[in-house]
């Protein structure tokens, strides 16, 4: 519920408002929390696929390169921010749009780096940045393309992507890949850790309100974390070592990994382009429908596009990750009844700020694996049912239950078991193992070439007598 306080009903809708700054800068790091340890997740998660975060030799240097990679997903998220909120010429929405590292575009990068090391990175930011360039290009005809991406292909979509991580939840939970073989994975210890976070996380979720609840995965990162330092798991001489190692201020150095035209980087940027494009519509119409009560211009879809693809393409330059639009920050603006872009702008400068700052990126390296974990089992889970929540808008019929077993089937699959395409050439394979891209492709391209009807006895004979007859929320085609 809006308070009343911080201005009249007609000021809190206008994205041009400005609450006293009092008030503002509160409501402005609320924002942040609200994505904090989402935004940092990505990095952690492709630092360790490549080998050189949790449990690598790195860990003696002070993990240098994750704590850049951190230190980029706050600095450029800030700064893509700043795209939406102030925008300049058509780029940008003008509107409190919170972007943040992407989720979707990291079962696309697990398989670029996997256990390469800092020599994968040169072609990873390659991708970015031509495939930032690319959604930057999607802008101009974004509203000429919705048609084909329905909520059977976004919900299989997001859904596919939640799929793709939460094995990744279960892996740090129980301490990290580089422990697998290792007595220690799956102790009791490390499992405590990680359910610490999960219960004060869905203890606030379900019993506190306001930020209490919004906030409930940082406060629970935040809980565990003490929980480790009394078991142990983390000291205070290993946080000061770290803290100590970092330096006080650092700028981003462009190009710093290099830069590498990878085929299978570039061609799966571009494709999770669109998706992220279509997330960003999605944010951009709720948005206006929550906090100012109508839909969204065509001009503030354009510019958030523009500003989505811009923000990625830059934040790869320097050694950041795409960026999107972060949509447990819409459910914030309902929340709060505060439509101020300007709040989200002051937000956005403190997030620039810790991007400055290494011994920021230093402290949150500190926080064990298994803590981490808690927090991904939670956030990659609520990814999972986003997709299931989209998919309840679909029309259940046999054409689009056809649709959906073959795409799932094939991209589920496809990431279960790699080794079924080794002998494809590098570039095809690292793009089928995704799971993600052959599963969006399919969906795409059946949903578009496939007749509307189909007959029940055609989908009865290849399902085993359990074809379901839902109509999800929308009438019968």
């Amino acid at each position: 519920m809006a308070d009343t306080s911080l201005g009249t009903a007609e000021q809190l809708r206008d994205p041009n408002y400005t609450p006293a700054l009092a008030k503002a800068i509160p409501l402005g790091i609320q924002h942040v929390l609200a994505m904090f340890v989402s935004n940092v997740t990505p990095a952690i998660i492709i630092a360790g696929a490549a080998g050189f975060g949790f449990g690598s030799d790195a860990g003696a240097q002070g993990f240098p390169d994750m704590t850049y990679l951190i230190q980029m997903s706050m600095l450029f998220a800030g700064i893509a921010t700043l795209f939406q909120t102030i925008g300049f010429g058509p780029v940008g929405a003008r509107l409190p749009i919170v972007q943040g590292t992407s989720f979707a575009f990291i079962p696309i990068m697990i398989p670029l780096v996997a256990g390469k090391g800092v020599e994968a990175l040169p072609a990873l930011f390659g991708g970015v940045i031509i495939g930032g360039l690319f959604h930057t290009f999607i802008a101009t005809f974004i509203g000429k393309i919705r048609f084909a991406l329905p909520p059977l292909v976004t919900g299989l979509v997001v859904t596919m992507i939640g799929l793709a991580l939460v094995k990744v939840g279960i892996q740090y939970a129980a301490g990290g890949v580089p422990a697998i073989d290792k007595p220690e994975y799956g102790s009791l210890l490390n499992w405590s850790a990680a359910l610490v976070v999960v219960f004060v996380t869905l203890a606030l979720k379900f019993y506190a309100k306001g930020m209490l609840a919004v906030s409930a995965v940082v406060i629970g990162i935040f809980v565990g974390y003490f929980y480790a330092m009394a078991m142990g798991m983390v000291t205070l001489e290993g946080i000061a070592t770290s803290w100590g190692r970092a330096a006080p201020v650092a700028f981003p150095m462009p190009f710093k990994y290099g830069f590498e035209m990878s085929f299978a980087a570039i061609i799966g940027f571009c494709l999770m382009a669109f998706v992220s494009a279509v997330e960003t519509v999605g944010d951009v119409s709720g948005i206006t429908k929550g906090g100012a009560g109508r839909e969204a211009t065509e001009e503030e879809i354009t510019g958030a596009t523009y500003a989505d693809g811009l923000g990625s393409a830059v934040a790869g330059v320097f050694g950041g990750f795409p960026n999107t639009s972060f949509s447990q920050n819409v459910g914030l603006i309902a929340m709060t009844g505060v439509m101020s872009r300007h709040v989200v702008t002051i937000g956005a400068i403190f997030l620039i700020i810790c991007g400055l700052i290494p011994k920021v990126g230093a402290v949150i390296r500190t926080i064990p694996i298994e803590v981490l974990g808690g927090g991904v089992i939670v956030m990659f889970g609520m990814v999972v049912a986003a997709g299931i929540s989209m998919l309840s808008d679909v029309n259940w019929n046999r054409r689009n239950m056809v649709i959906f077993a073959i795409a799932l089937s094939v991209g589920l699959g496809l990431q279960l078991d790699p080794k079924a395409v080794q002998y494809l050439p590098d570039t095809l394979r690292i793009l089928m193992t995704s799971g993600l891209l052959p599963a969006a492709l399919i969906a795409i391209v059946l949903n578009l070439i496939l007749p509307e009807e189909l007959s029940g006895e055609a989908t009865e004979e290849v399902s085993g007598g359990m074809a379901g007859h839902g109509e999800g929320s929308l009438p019968k085609s």
